[in-house]
């Protein structure tokens, strides 16, 4: 995930697939905040460490301190600006 835009894609398409499901009611208020929380905990998780990954920004064996709370602010730049 090199490419900036496809990340992009990446993170917004699934928040754009929840609101959507809300606004036509189609999805129950306790059904959304899991799903967000889920969103929010362990997707983003994933795509942040295989951007992070692919840009030999960190190593195979980090996955587990990415999931600590503000750690991914140390690498804040990379993932959203270059």
């Amino acid at each position: 995930m090199k490419n900036l835009i496809i990340y992009y894609c990446f993170v917004f398409i699934p928040i754009i697939i929840l609101v959507g499901l809300v606004k036509t009611n189609n999805m129950e208020s306790n059904r959304f905040v899991i799903l967000f929380f889920s969103y929010a905990l362990f997707y983003r998780t994933i795509t942040d460490y295989y951007r992070l990954l692919s840009k030999n920004v960190i190593k195979k064996n980090d996955f587990w301190k990415l999931f600590i709370p503000g750690f991914r602010i140390k690498y804040l730049r990379e993932l959203y600006f270059i």
